[in-house]
């Protein structure tokens, strides 16, 4: 029997009093003009470009928060990943201090030198990303939307070489579930973790069977085969696109070397996807 469903209004903070979007904790580290450090909490944080060669963060904010304002006049932020035993001080951050008051100052976090940027990283955090901005977009009576390069990713050492399943209890990294009467803030934590099998279908193709437009030579056939099925037929479209921006009429192994240097594809991100 399906079950009873009704139509919600949508009012304001619907984002948070309603609808439950699992967020990453993070406090954003800036400073302003005169150099002061500003630390505020901030979940609207989701990746912009996935590229190794370009990867880019895309970042909300209230317009006329401290750490938006201090972004468009240095350009520059850093954003800190709390593990849960810091959700306190995290809290702390989020107090509306006046303009230039340090808010770390106020809790447990120990700010240590970044390596890219000039604002301060959190000691405490075992994940960092250090950002400089590529792009400011004002949503008009809304949010800010900065697009962000991310210069640096800074980590606790071991945590890397850790297999997924060790890091993210590791980690402790805790989940925002949103707030009540903007008072109550709701948070998960990350140290009970299941994982899943991404199985075959029923049927599923294992050779990748890929339409080809122009002629290819051998050895850029032989190229595409080392490609992993699942993007196999996208790379051999990028591919054809590329040689024939090139003027060619046979895509070559080169044509693949050229377009790997371009989007940055290496055999590591090729071995990511093979099973």
């Amino acid at each position: 029997m399906p079950r009873k469903k009704e139509e919600i209004r949508i009012r304001p903070f619907w984002y948070s009093d309603i609808w439950i979007f699992p967020k990453l904790i993070t406090v954003i580290t800036t400073l302003d003009k005169e150099g002061n450090v500003n630390a505020g909490p901030y979940s609207h944080i989701m990746q912009f470009d996935v590229m190794q060669k370009s990867p880019r963060m895309m970042v909300g904010f209230r317009q006329e928060s401290h750490t938006f304002q201090n972004i468009l006049a240095t350009g520059e932020f850093v954003v800190n990943c709390p593990s849960a035993d810091y959700l306190d001080d995290m809290m702390e951050t989020a107090r509306f201090w006046p303009e230039g008051v340090n808010e770390l100052e106020h809790t447990r976090f120990t700010m240590i030198p970044s390596r890219k940027v000039k604002p301060p990283s959190i000691d405490e955090c075992p994940q960092i990303a250090e950002c400089t901005v590529d792009q400011v977009i004002h949503l008009e009576k809304s949010s800010g939307i900065i697009i962000a390069n991310i210069e640096a990713i800074v980590m606790d050492e071991g945590l890397e070489q850790m297999d997924r399943s060790e890091r993210i209890p590791a980690m402790n990294l805790p989940v925002g579930l949103g707030d009540q009467s903007r008072r109550y803030y709701y948070h998960a934590y990350t140290d009970n973790v299941k994982m899943h099998e991404l199985k075959e279908p029923p049927g599923g193709q294992k050779g990748g069977k890929i339409k080809m437009t122009m002629k290819w030579d051998d050895l850029a056939v032989e190229a595409l085969m080392n490609v992993p099925v699942a993007v196999r037929q996208m790379v051999s479209e990028r591919l054809e696109e590329h040689a024939q921006a090139k003027g060619a009429t046979c895509v070559t192994a080169q044509h693949m070397v050229e377009m790997s240097e371009e989007y940055g594809i290496d055999e590591e991100l090729f071995a990511r996807f093979r099973t």
